[in-house]
């Protein structure tokens, strides 16, 4: 018999997963270019041709054995130096190499961190919705996920319950900005409010609570949007960064986490998450894409392309009848079910062979989350088939 914690995470598995081998197999029936698969955030923009250069420069010119070695935990000094100078110039910090700790993606820093902090019974406080896998990374340590109920229609953090949910078994606060699933982007004046509720629930507990920023998508931001940097108002931040969305390269799992020297004992906290690293079975992150990302630092993926499908099926779908939240991150747009049961929404979605994830996969039923990082031609030829959905809904009503 499997262990009893698998038992859940195998009869639940992920609805996004699921929902994306399920547009496979429609594409095979259908042909591809006549299934749209809203399912799953897979970049459809190339990476940038820098980091394909800088593969086969490391492989033809670099020492092998080198490339393909071991090396720190935390990864190649002279790869977190280099991140390190990026930050510095983008966000004026002053961080060095023992800043930086190289991770497997986004994901696999998540479970560093919380493997290194979480004690059997520590909180971690999540604003729903949020990404479904989030409660296994928690409980993967036997931390307990507190959820402070959806703030709808704006999905702005509700900070009334937030301060009630914080207790003193609080040991992290985890946000992810610009937002998945809603694409929200949280602006300055909420992380200043949500900040000075996290430092007043420490003092009154007499307890440290870290701030955990899940940034896989902070290049990702439109019409100006700024998106705040989370170190500069807290000392206690760790940030967690994927290249899987900011430079097209989700399944190369490369990412970093981010730590200030001003945190509360830094060298305790940067030692344990270095061992976590380690012990995880992780090792150390991809030694040949950390190479190539340290080349492709300043490179960046074309927003544009994702704004321009932003815009189309915002328009388009607003036309027909949908309603949602306006999206200035990411590259979602999570809709209000025009169905009270957003699943069978779901299901009748996929008669017109549209592949989108229930809402309640990331803990805010009657909702559905589009990724609409497809080919502008995918939404193009989908226009009809939303229309024809929402024909039938109005027909059913």
């Amino acid at each position: 018999m499997i262990a009893k914690k698998m038992t859940g995470f195998v009869e639940n598995n992920s609805a996004i997963r699921e929902m994306f081998e399920e547009g496979k197999r429609l594409a095979k029936e259908f042909g591809a270019e006549n299934v749209y698969d809203f399912s799953l955030g897979n970049p459809n923009v190339p990476a940038p041709k820098a980091v394909n250069d800088a593969i086969k420069d490391i492989i033809d010119n670099e020492e092998t054995t080198f490339v393909h070695g071991y090396m720190s935990n935390a990864g190649y000094e002279d790869v977190r130096e280099d991140i390190a100078a990026s930050l510095n110039r983008r966000f004026e910090e002053n961080y060095s190499k023992d800043n930086i700790i190289m991770t497997v993606g986004a994901a696999g820093g998540l479970n560093v961190v919380f493997r290194a902090l979480l004690d059997p019974g520590d909180e971690v406080v999540a604003f729903a919705p949020y990404f479904l896998e989030y409660r296994a990374y928690v409980s993967n340590y036997d931390g307990v996920l507190v959820e402070v109920s959806p703030n709808k229609p704006e999905f702005m953090p509700n900070l009334k319950e937030f301060e009630e949910k914080l207790t003193p078994r609080t040991k992290c606060v985890l946000i992810n900005n610009p937002n998945n699933p809603t694409g929200v982007v949280y602006p300055e004046s909420v992380i200043k409010d949500m900040i000075s509720v996290i430092e007043k629930k420490s003092r009154e507990y007499g307890t440290d609570i870290y701030l955990i920023s899940d940034e896989p998508y902070r290049e990702l931001a439109y019409e100006g949007v700024k998106v705040p940097y989370l170190p500069h108002y807290y000392a206690n931040t760790i940030v967690g960064y994927s290249f899987s969305k900011s430079l097209s390269l989700p399944g190369e799992r490369i990412g970093y986490l981010t730590i200030p020297g001003s945190m509360k004992d830094f060298e305790t906290v940067v030692s344990a998450l270095t061992i976590a690293n380690r012990i995880l079975g992780y090792v150390n992150a991809p030694s040949l894409m950390q190479r190539a990302v340290a080349r492709a630092i300043d490179s960046k993926t074309d927003v544009g392309y994702y704004d321009r499908n932003r815009r189309l099926l915002r328009d388009t779908l607003r036309d027909i009848g949908f309603e949602f939240t306006e999206p200035y991150g990411a590259f979602y747009l999570f809709v209000k079910s025009p169905m009270e049961d957003e699943k069978q929404f779901c299901s009748l979605a996929k008669e017109e062979n549209i592949i989108i994830v229930p809402g309640s996969s990331f803990a805010c039923p009657g909702y559905v989350r589009l990724a609409y990082c497809v080919s502008y031609e995918t939404i193009e030829s989908s226009i009809p088939a939303w229309k024809r959905l929402m024909d039938k809904i109005k027909e059913g009503a």
